[in-house]
């Protein structure tokens, strides 16, 4: 009897294999060989998932998506109801939250390569770019609704342009994990992450 191979499992042997190679060759290096030879497949059963690179290049965008949404919301629910904690730890637990997106460990930092690597090639690839745009969108709109809620919980200033905000610690984030990954010598992680909690911390109301 043939043996069952259960498609998800697989598939994510075939991310965590690519995801190595980005880190190590770049995304644009990562063919559909040196992938299936990472993960220890031949090149035919790896074609039974992707026809092309460009199906593993969306394939792992999209994954990385899911794996950063899928942490997000986990911490999210262990939160619970932001304005019930104090004002300070609504600005901790919110920079906590940002964090996800920084590469602070061997796993975040690979997915901000792969994040790296998949968006320069979306600016001259039609092909990709609705998957990157979904991507930068999705980044601004989590930190709205994180400085929406700090807002109405009384945890920063009153009178906070949301709109200016949100560009301004979107880009601060961008910032940041491109700075930590492509030099971490300069930038350490820890000093990344204290950077966005100082920021935030920056926010809160005038003394009374």
């Amino acid at each position: 009897m043939p043996k069952y191979v259960d498609p998800e499992a697989r598939r994510r042997e075939v991310v965590d294999a690519l995801f190595r190679v980005v880190v190590r060759e770049g995304l644009q290096r990562a063919s559909l060989r040196v992938v299936a030879d990472e993960a220890g497949l031949n090149i035919g059963s790896l074609r039974h998932y992707f026809a092309s690179q460009q199906d593993l290049m969306e394939f792992a965008m999209r994954s990385m998506l899911e794996r950063v949404g899928g942490r997000l919301l986990r911490r999210v629910e262990e939160i619970g109801t932001l304005a019930e904690h104090p004002a300070d730890e609504q600005r901790r637990l919110a920079a906590d939250l940002l964090c996800e997106l920084l590469p602070l460990d061997e796993r975040r930092r690979a997915e901000v390569t792969v994040f790296i690597d998949f968006v320069t090639a979306a600016r001259t690839n039609p092909a990709l770019d609705g998957l990157a745009q979904e991507a930068a969108v999705g980044a601004r709109s989590l930190v709205r609704r994180i400085l929406a809620r700090l807002d109405e919980s009384g945890a920063v200033r009153p009178g906070l342009d949301l709109d200016q905000e949100t560009e301004r610690l979107a880009a601060l984030v961008d910032g940041l994990g491109l700075g930590a990954a492509l030099h971490p010598d300069v930038l350490a992680p820890e000093t990344a992450a204290s950077v966005l909690y100082a920021h935030l911390e920056s926010l809160r109301p005038p003394a009374a």
